[in-house]
């Protein structure tokens, strides 16, 4: 069974993760931090089987790629990425930007497109080309979901 598409905003908070220094790879298993520090999910890659898995919610509940697999896929290079483009979502508070726009990922990503706008100079257009650049990637590997048995953390 394969991953389901991630929403752009999965991508958004996988560049913030790699800028933040979140993730602590081992071979092909890593332990990817949220924004808060104070809880991680595991992500295990097998590349002969063209498989991964995550505890993330949105990996575990809803069944797309979620931001700790494509983090990781985006650190072992398995998928071509600007380098440079992480620092534009250094710092965000993930969690307390979706809490404050009720989980609306549109809104979160308007918000956090209009930060990166202001700072960086780089237009809406040009980033989401760039984005959509990486997505279209990430479905074309057509990555095939490894069971997981372990639930997502609950801390915040």
């Amino acid at each position: 069974m394969e991953w389901q598409p991630a929403p752009i905003i999965k991508l958004y908070e996988a560049l913030g993760s790699l800028a933040d220094g979140r993730l602590e790879v081992s071979n092909n298993t890593a332990k990817v931090y949220s924004s808060s520090g104070n809880k991680y999910y595991d992500v295990v890659y097998d590349p002969a089987a063209n498989a991964i898995t995550a505890n993330d919610n949105g990996s575990y509940w809803v069944g797309y790629l979620g931001y700790p697999s494509i983090a990781l896929l985006l650190d072992k290079g398995v998928v071509n990425y600007d380098r440079d483009l992480p620092e534009y979502f250094k710092g965000f508070a993930w969690k307390d930007i979706n809490q404050k726009f009720k989980n609306d990922f549109g809104k979160t990503q308007d918000f956090i497109d209009a930060q990166i706008e202001e700072k960086h100079g780089i237009s809406r257009e040009k980033l989401h080309a760039t984005l959509d650049d990486i997505l279209r990637e990430l479905t074309e590997l057509k990555l095939k979901k490894l069971a997981t048995t372990q639930k997502p953390p609950t801390a915040y």
